[in-house]
């Protein structure tokens, strides 16, 4: 895993975490039990899918960082899908309260995309590969090899 990444998914679970936790006590304080419980099945939803779907993105761009766009579209359309299967499976249930159940799950996923494009757009991550080498030369002598000389802008 990159420190990149690394960052990227703990900057994520920081902030959809609280924002999970007040959403399941909400729940709790409006519907009781089973809005409790809705809240727990939905943070626990959350934080399995859009966590697993995030180290599966970083294992598929860490060889390959060209597939990033593509492959970032297609884990987040199948981490939504994925929930729309767990939702329509447990429509109708008695296990727990449905409505906090998808407003505790909502909350929060939109919580872990807002923290991952949080995260994204403050890392300061290379875009330039420094040690690259042009074909047909070798690499030889002071600062051979680079492409250019990457100038880092920060937002901030």
């Amino acid at each position: 895993m990159q420190s990149n990444d690394a960052r990227i998914l703990r900057g994520s679970a920081i902030i959809a975490g609280p924002v999970g936790v007040v959403a399941t006590v909400v729940s709790a304080i409006v519907a009781g039990e089973k809005g409790l419980i809705g809240g727990l099945v939905a943070l626990a939803v959350v934080i399995f899918f859009f966590g697993a779907g995030t180290a599966a993105l970083m294992r598929l761009t860490r060889d390959t960082p060209q597939v990033a766009m593509t492959a970032g579209l297609l884990v987040y359309a199948v981490q939504i899908l994925l929930i729309g299967v767990f939702i329509v499976v447990f429509q109708n249930t008695t296990l727990f309260n449905s409505r906090a159940f998808a407003v505790t799950l909502l909350v929060t996923a939109l919580s872990w995309v807002g923290g991952q494009i949080k995260q994204s757009l403050t890392a300061k991550m290379l875009y330039v590969d420094t040690e690259a080498t042009f074909p047909g030369k070798p690499a030889t002598g002071k600062g051979a090899g680079r492409a250019s000389k990457a100038k880092s802008y920060d937002a901030a």
